[in-house]
């Protein structure tokens, strides 16, 4: 069975996008050049509540591409994929085509 972790709070569940291993010429790139620094929105938590008890939504949806900060998050596994968890305020930005 499949398990499926929905994050609490203001968190937010991202898989990493794989940096690409070579150029579009077929140069292949080392790989500490490789930075992981995007990813795709797997899942959301509801958000959290402010000092008057109103309920802050997350600023990211589901199948989003966020921008991530170079370090932070938490690793987590489920099956054979690896996930990263980050607060809401950590992503840096939405990347849009």
């Amino acid at each position: 069975m499949a398990k499926r972790l929905i994050p609490l709070f203001n968190r937010v569940l991202i898989e990493k996008i794989a940096a690409p291993s070579k150029t579009t010429a077929g140069i292949l790139l080392p790989e500490k050049t490789a930075k992981l620094n995007s990813g795709k929105v797997v899942a959301v938590g509801p958000g959290c509540h402010d000092r008057e008890g109103k309920l802050v939504a997350v600023s990211v949806k589901e199948g989003d591409t966020v921008l991530l900060p170079e370090y932070g998050g938490t690793e987590i596994k489920l099956g054979e994929k690896e996930y990263h968890i980050f607060r809401d305020e950590d992503i840096l930005g939405t990347l849009h085509d």
